[in-house]
């Protein structure tokens, strides 16, 4: 089967369709990733297709205009800004995408991109699969991933709510670029602006989520259809190898902690460095710092800070004494997956649910909010991710577990059961 994984985001977000893309070539199916052209390296490393959509999306993430937003962390802004940017976009991104994903026989994607993957699926005539890295369908249990956990406190029914408030929300900031790529690019009609979850071609296949039930089972009021299949993890590409310093680095002692915000970017990368190397000065600890998207910048560094710009996480977690980042879904489940102790800085979106997961099951600190993070609640916070015997036992089982798992593997199977 020739299928086209369309992933839109972060690096994060586009690694675990990456892993997919390994596992479904594997099992002798003709993988395809269309994505930004950031990732094309990293693609091809793999040796999957590759058929990128223009736009630089790290160069979006570091203008000044996001920078800004991000420091705010105001949802709603940051939305009505990327919102206004990919309807730019989308006339490139319907071209570009059509392109990548002629002759396929499935497209495959999630939230990053869902809406351009429906309407190609509906112009090009062939199936979409959901696969999703965060929770997106309606259910009691909890609230959606985009409202604050104190919602929960209202009750099943407010639960649902909330989720269906998420979809709409998300929904609403896609629409005008949909309406633009259905109508001048791809010749399609225009499709309702409160009912889009409706389409036919989002109902009749199985949903996969690319989650650990052992950090969210899945929910009881979700349908037999919803598969929550486990992580999907990729691996370092053969050729990649770490620089010696920091081999050395990692073997000093006191074990390091691992720092990064990724696709986060900031105003004052500097200052932000600045606090977290005071913090660990206050708390006696060592760290490994991700520069990322330019999150974090210093020159004159101690030498109880090792810095590089990017690492994969798979490698360098299971290394380090506990991490700290920003709660992206992808980092997020590297940091379980290693089975050490995590402490969550959201910035936005989805981030805060994951720090508040992680202080849940009983393996990080309830999470400090990237605008509220001084050096001190940073440095006591160090202190005891990496003395916290518990959190670290708690941490350590759970790893175990995920790390028994075969997302892709489960995956694979419900995508090679369909009959197409």
């Amino acid at each position: 089967m020739k299928i086209a994984l369309y992933a839109l985001g972060s690096r994060g977000d586009i690694e675990p369709y990456i892993a997919l893309g390994v596992g479904l070539a594997r099992a002798g199916h003709d993988v395809r990733i269309v994505t930004h052209q950031n990732y094309g390296t990293m693609v091809k490393a793999h040796g999957l297709g590759f058929f990128s959509v223009r736009g630089d999306v790290q160069e979006a993430a570091n203008s000044p205009e996001m920078k800004a937003l991000l420091e705010k962390g105001n949802f709603i802004q940051i939305t009505r800004h990327t919102s206004a940017m990919a309807a730019q976009a989308a006339l490139q991104w319907a071209e570009d995408g059509l392109a990548g994903c002629q002759g396929v026989d499935l497209i495959v994607a999630g939230i990053g991109g869902l809406f351009s993957a429906l309407a190609l699926a509906e112009k090009l005539n062939v199936p979409l699969l959901q696969a999703y890295l965060i929770p997106f369908h309606p259910t009691a249990e909890f609230p959606g991933v985009l409202l604050p956990d104190a919602v929960g406190r209202l009750g099943g029914s407010f639960n649902r709510l909330s989720h269906q408030f998420t979809r709409q929300m998300i929904w609403q900031g896609a629409v005008s670029a949909d309406r633009a790529a259905r109508q001048q690019v791809l010749d399609l009609p225009t499709l309702p602006r409160m009912g889009v979850y409706k389409h036919p071609r989002l109902h009749g296949l199985p949903i996969l989520y690319g989650i650990s039930p052992a950090i969210i089972p899945k929910p009881a009021d979700w349908g037999a259809n919803i598969h929550m299949t486990g992580y999907w993890f990729v691996d370092p590409a053969s050729a990649w190898t770490p620089p010696p310093s920091l081999i050395e680095f990692l073997d000093e002692k006191p074990k390091p902690l691992y720092v990064g915000f990724g696709s986060m970017s900031n105003r004052q990368p500097e200052q932000t460095a600045d606090l977290v190397v005071r913090a660990l000065e206050k708390s006696g600890q060592r760290a490994v710092l991700l520069s990322g998207w330019g999150g974090l910048h210093k020159t004159d560094l101690p030498d109880s800070v090792y810095m590089l710009e990017s690492i994969p996480h798979g490698w360098l977690f299971p290394r380090v004494a506990a991490v700290v980042h920003h709660g992206g879904a992808g980092t997020s489940a590297a940091g379980f997956r290693a089975g050490v102790p995590t402490l969550i800085t959201p910035f936005f979106a989805d981030q805060p649910f994951w720090g508040s997961r992680a202080a849940a099951l009983g393996v990080g600190l309830p999470p400090i909010p990237r605008k509220t993070l001084t050096v001190e609640n940073l440095a006591h916070a160090f202190d005891r991710l990496a003395n916290d015997h518990t959190m670290r036992t708690r941490a350590a089982a759970l790893g175990e577990r995920i790390r028994a798992e075969d997302g892709v593997t489960a995956a694979v199977r419900l995508i090679d059961s369909l009959e197409l």
